[in-house]
């Protein structure tokens, strides 16, 4: 019973959180500016959250997700623009072409462990960004432009809520357990019989096919696209989300991304200066509180149960004298 209730009050808060937030864009209470940060806000959260998934919850160390957020954006711009197709086929698209990308990066380079792992995904990222730049068809160095403008407040929403929710699903499920075994010891997993190359390809691949629908909702926002703008520094802004965040954590993604858009927004006065506050922010996080502001924890309504069994605690014993 309190697990349903539980799932009510999210469900009600989230509710609230999405009609205020439409009512503000309707009646410009929410500028266009803070409107499109909260729309990064929710890109970034994806990506964050898919990042997590193979970094904090199944411990590889993976540098590619802007190389996989490019192939899904790319993949539904074509979609859209230059074949005239639906945007949900295009969502389609893009995320089974991130994904693809993923299994076939991750099938020989997952065999790899620690930096190696992290030099070849970032070797793909880099890799794309090269490749995109020497295609004429989708608009070479120069980029993709006329992209239709796709994605409103509900279609940010909805994806962010489905992808956190598949990734919690997918934790919470036996696969998800084995692949937090193979973070723990991927040797005493396969002891016991997980097969660990197949459960990190699996992560890999769910991670770099949400990564493709972050890539799908920028493409489709934007409206323009650079090869440019998939550079390492974008994997490493979302790892910084991830490790201001939390390793392990699903609220811990969101928190950090959260914070990172809205202090990039701030600090857009100063780029020259902003990176250079990031590597600060990651070296203090690292030092300071290596397992970022929640650690592993998630943030749910047991706290609040529990903070409710403290207060009437003394109320029970003063009954019981």
């Amino acid at each position: 019973m309190k697990k349903y209730f539980s799932t009510l009050i999210i469900c009600l808060v989230l509710a609230v959180f999405f009609v205020a937030v439409q009512l503000g864009i309707n009646s410009g209470a929410i500028s266009w500016y803070w409107m499109t940060n909260l729309y990064l806000v929710g890109i970034n959260i994806i990506l964050a959250a898919s990042l997590n998934l193979i970094n904090g919850f199944t411990g590889e160390f993976s540098l590619g997700h802007a190389g996989f957020m490019a192939v899904g954006a790319y993949s539904s711009a074509i979609i859209t623009a230059n074949l005239g197709l639906p945007f949900p086929l295009a969502v389609i698209v893009g995320m089974l072409a991130a994904a693809l990308a993923g299994l076939l990066v991750g099938l020989p380079t997952l065999r790899l462990r620690g930096d190696y792992l992290a030099i070849a995904t970032l070797g793909f990222g880099e890799i794309v960004r090269v490749v995109l730049m020497n295609i004429d068809y989708v608009g070479g160095a120069s980029g993709l432009t006329d992209i239709p403008a796709m994605v409103n407040w509900p279609i940010i929403f909805f994806s962010v809520v489905l992808s956190l929710l598949l990734i919690r699903n997918f934790i919470c499920s036996s696969h998800g357990r084995a692949c937090l075994a193979v973070r723990e010891n991927d040797l005493a997993a396969e002891m016991m019989g997980v097969n660990i190359t197949y459960y990190k390809v699996l992560a890999f691949v769910i991670g770099a096919a949400l990564a493709g629908l972050a890539g799908v909702l920028y493409a489709h926002y934007y409206t323009v696209l650079q090869p440019r703008e998939f550079s390492f520094m974008l994997t490493f802004n979302v790892l910084v989300m991830v490790m201001v965040g939390g390793l392990g954590s699903l609220t811990g993604s969101v928190v950090g991304a959260v914070i990172i858009t809205i202090a990039s927004a701030f600090l857009q006065a100063i780029p020259e200066l902003r990176m250079v506050i990031y590597a600060a922010l990651l070296i203090i996080s690292a030092v300071f509180r290596p397992q970022g502001l929640l650690g592993e924890k998630e943030v749910s309504l047991n706290i609040l149960q529990k903070l409710g069994g403290v207060l009437s605690g003394p109320v029970r014993s003063k009954q019981a004298h």
